[in-house]
């Protein structure tokens, strides 16, 4: 019994023998398909980065299109109350959109704006008494469902109004709010079209409607 528990040791131990001999040219297999594994991630990687830093510049453009300076002249006709009497309101101004405002609820273009309104009783484009209002307000742009041509904004305006032709100018502070549409024409040229409202403290509140042209650069 002990002879063949030897033998069968014996018989163990060369078989072990036998398979570290049968394992030890893979060895060098393994090593091999490790270094090729190990190269094909690096150049995967290098690829991938290079990829991206190819593609980075043209978002640039992309995110550049978020800010924009608008220069806007507008026509429109104020209705005065009580009565509707209607009077010639022009009005010239700067906006300037800022992309990180897009989200913000009230506004994401800050503007700064002349208006001079006919603030006489009687005529139409102008007389000797005029209501001249310098203005800084925040817009709000907003996209309407189903088209890319028409976009839709609300604008919150407030400033000083000196009403002159009298014997001393008089101010008064005077704030508005509209709403209004932008039919662009490219990036560059659009018509704006819009309804206001506006109070003007110690005198009747007014409606006004306007259009206009704007550029954008």
């Amino acid at each position: 019994m002990i002879v063949a528990v030897e033998t069968h040791a014996n018989t163990g131990r060369i078989r072990t023998a036998n398979d570290k001999s049968r394992i030890s040219p893979i060895k060098p297999a393994l090593s091999v398909i490790a270094v090729a594994i190990l190269s094909i991630s690096t150049y995967a990687l290098g690829a991938q980065e290079s990829g991206s830093s190819t593609h980075s510049p043209a978002l640039a453009p992309q995110e550049s299109s978020s800010t924009s300076t608008d220069l806007f002249v507008m026509f429109g006709s104020d209705f005065d109350r009580p009565g509707l009497f209607p009077r010639a309101n022009y009005n010239i101004g700067i906006g300037h959109t800022f992309g990180f405002l897009k989200r913000d609820p009230i506004g994401d273009e800050l503007t700064f704006g002349y208006t001079y309104e006919n603030a006489a009783t009687h005529g139409f484009l102008h007389t000797v008494f005029g209501e001249h209002t310098e203005s800084a307000g925040v817009m709000k742009n907003f996209s309407l469902p189903g088209t890319k041509i028409v976009t839709g904004y609300t604008w919150i305006q407030s400033g000083i109004t000196s009403y002159t032709g009298n014997s001393h100018v008089q101010n008064r502070l005077d704030s508005g709010v509209s709403l209004g549409a932008i039919v662009h024409f490219n990036n560059k040229n659009s018509i704006w079209i819009q309804e206001s409202y506006s109070k003007v403290v110690t005198v009747p509140w007014y409606t006004t409607s306007s259009i206009g042209y704007t550029y954008s650069c």
